[in-house]
């Protein structure tokens, strides 16, 4: 009797029960992009294969469709290269478990592997200098429930450099505003770690935590109806408080700035204050220093410091001399 070869559905619960959760232990942000990205995936293969996602085979799910799913999502949703190959690796993660389920598809999932990332320009990071900064907290209205609630949440999240799902996803319970005041976080791994608050943010901290609490007791930062916050719903403060402080600080029109562009204001704050890279590697909870090298190529001050430290060759200013008449007629053409 031959053992019947797993369908899709089942393989793909498995992999989020057993491999993700059980095994791995992701952390619930790892779990939450897998899962978008096999959402997408899963309708898009309805679309294309006019079959239910719950008929699925695996044999359905080959090198082709994965491609074409890619290219779709560049093109139609326009997500930049580094987005792509986010639900590459998801795509990827999941048919290595396959392999080991399934094994006799192991031809197609070696195809589906073979799928190359794909390469992107690094550019330098965006972070906000000292004006951008204040102009940024003062455009809240803190007249207002929301206006409080998002100049503390715009604070902490400056003066802390967390990332974006570790802001939304803050409890109450996480903060501790007694000697050596701090907020525990929960990063990229489960790993753990504690940020300690200086006097002026642990003061506009413990003044929110006196406010009537708004729907589930142990959110931070309540979303307007009591509910959890969503990145969508930080990102949408952001850029509504950007777009007012622009009115004040000029220089702000002039950058893109997200959530990330905050945690980047942290870093260059503590390589500019002369804080060593590995610390600030422990600071943003990276798991390794070579992360922490774009913020030493961001910044600009450091390199004209080192530049004055060293003895170049000096060169000798040329004077221009005008062509002949005749040649400068030829080389207007």
């Amino acid at each position: 009797m031959t053992h019947a070869t797993p369908m899709f559905a089942v393989l793909l619960q498995g992999f989020f029960t057993q491999r993700l959760m059980k095994q791995r232990q992701a952390s619930p942000h790892t779990i939450g992009s897998y899962r978008d990205t096999f959402r997408l995936l899963l309708r898009f293969s309805q679309t294309r294969l006019q079959k239910a996602p719950s008929r699925l085979e695996i044999s359905d799910i080959d090198a082709p469709l994965v491609a074409a799913f890619l290219e779709e999502m560049e093109n139609d949703r326009k997500i930049v290269a580094r987005s792509r190959n986010l639900r590459l690796t998801a795509i990827r993660s999941f048919f290595r478990y396959v392999a080991l389920e399934a094994p006799e598809h192991s031809g197609q999932v070696q195809r589906i592997l073979a799928i190359p990332s794909k390469r992107h320009t690094k550019s330098l990071v965006t972070f906000l200098n000292q004006d951008e900064v204040e102009a940024l907290l003062a455009a809240p209205d803190q007249h207002t429930w929301l206006g409080r609630r998002d100049h503390v949440l715009l604070l902490l999240t400056v003066q802390t450099g967390m990332r974006l799902s570790e802001v939304t996803g803050l409890q109450r319970g996480d903060v501790n505003l007694g000697t050596g005041a701090h907020i525990r976080v929960m990063g990229k791994g489960r790993k753990e770690r504690c940020i300690p608050l200086t006097k002026r943010t642990a003061k506009v901290l413990k003044a929110w935590l006196r406010e009537p609490v708004v729907g589930t007791i142990g959110n931070l930062f309540p979303n307007a109806r009591g509910g959890k916050l969503s990145a969508d719903g930080m990102q949408f403060i952001l850029k509504k408080h950007v777009s007012e402080a622009k009115k004040k600080c000029f220089s702000l029109s002039n950058k893109r700035v997200t959530p990330h562009s905050l945690r980047h204001t942290m870093a260059m704050e503590l390589l500019l204050s002369g804080v060593e890279p590995v610390m600030i590697a422990l600071w943003l909870g990276h798991e390794s220093i070579t992360t922490t090298q774009i913020y030493l190529h961001a910044n600009l001050a450091l390199k004209e410091s080192i530049l004055a430290k060293t003895s170049m060759p000096n060169g000798t200013p040329g004077r221009y001399r005008p062509d002949d008449q005749l040649l400068d007629f030829l080389k207007s053409l």
